[in-house]
């Protein structure tokens, strides 16, 4: 089964307002985490390619450079739009549509969580309430809704597409930051293991030193 990933992409000068004063350079910032989720996506063998979707030129770039399909995203309504972009984009049989901005990403833990088999996999967000990965085979068994609350919309959905979704939280996958909480959530969790997130991890050291 061909499975790629969808992985959407704010312009960097939009991207992370939600951190205040917590990181100053926020562009500087989301684009070390894209670059290191898709370093994790590039190591996992069971992933068949990934599509970045995004109006952001240096995101477009790397991506290409890195091997993914670019999907330009003109009109930048959210990240549900962004991914059905990716999926209209691709002839694959399964999709994980992941964020940008989990950069401690583990490949063997993507490894495990595309081991599922079930047609809807819900990945929550560490407060059990948001969304932070949906696998689906096939792509458009049903249309996904992220933001608030979209643990509970996603489980929703997949019911009333006649599926009785599985559940599969990622440790890593969980770590995506929007506020200044998750980034300390990150900054915990990268200190708690080696490896991953290189670009990330340089970046917030640079900052606690500064």
């Amino acid at each position: 089964m061909r499975t790629v990933a969808i992985l959407p992409v704010k312009s960097f000068s939009r991207a992370k307002s939600r951190l205040g004063q917590a990181f100053p350079d926020r562009p500087a910032l989301a684009a070390a985490m894209v670059a290191d989720v898709l370093d994790a996506l590039f190591a996992a063998p069971s992933l068949d390619g990934v599509v970045v979707v995004t109006a952001e030129p240096v995101a477009s770039r790397v991506a290409a450079e890195m091997g993914a399909e670019v999907v330009h995203d003109p009109a930048e309504t959210g990240q549900s739009d962004a991914v059905l972009r990716g999926v209209d984009a691709t002839d694959a049989e399964r999709v994980l549509l992941v964020p940008g901005d989990c950069p401690a990403l583990d490949p063997a833990e993507v490894e495990a969580l595309l081991a599922h088999a079930a047609p809807v996999v819900i990945v929550p967000d560490r407060h059990g309430t948001g969304t932070n990965a949906l696998l689906l085979s096939p792509p458009r068994v049903m249309t996904p809704a992220f933001g608030e609350g979209s643990f509970e919309r996603h489980s929703r959905l997949a019911r009333e597409a006649g599926i009785d979704p599985e559940v599969a939280p990622v440790r890593t996958l969980g770590l995506d930051v929007d506020t200044p909480d998750d980034l300390d959530a990150l900054r915990r969790a990268l200190s708690s293991f080696a490896g991953g997130a290189v670009r990330t991890r340089a970046l917030l050291d640079e900052a606690l030193a500064a």
